[in-house]
């Protein structure tokens, strides 16, 4: 058996909301976590799309940045960056 190298290994509590919603192009399949890892930021995992961003409120303003993170149109990144604004 090899040893590891471990970076970290933590066990931390989250919160965890599991939400679906229609887009005027595509449904929305998130999971949103929420723990004290990063920094007040959550982790947003877009379950259909096997994607996943960890997401502020100053992130949801950078351009371009949910577009990427979930390769998304700008029609379909504002519809999700509206719910999360309500969401983060």
């Amino acid at each position: 058996m090899t040893d590891r190298f471990y970076l970290y290994d933590d066990l931390v509590p989250t919160k965890t909301r599991f939400v679906s919603f229609m887009g005027e192009n595509q449904r929305f399949d998130l999971a949103i976590i929420q723990s004290d890892r990063y920094y007040g930021k959550q982790l947003v995992l877009d379950i259909q799309g096997n994607r996943f961003a960890i997401i502020g409120h100053d992130d949801l303003d950078e351009e371009g940045y949910l577009e990427y993170a979930f390769k998304l149109s700008e029609e379909d990144a504002e519809e999700l960056r509206s719910f999360l604004r309500e969401a983060v």
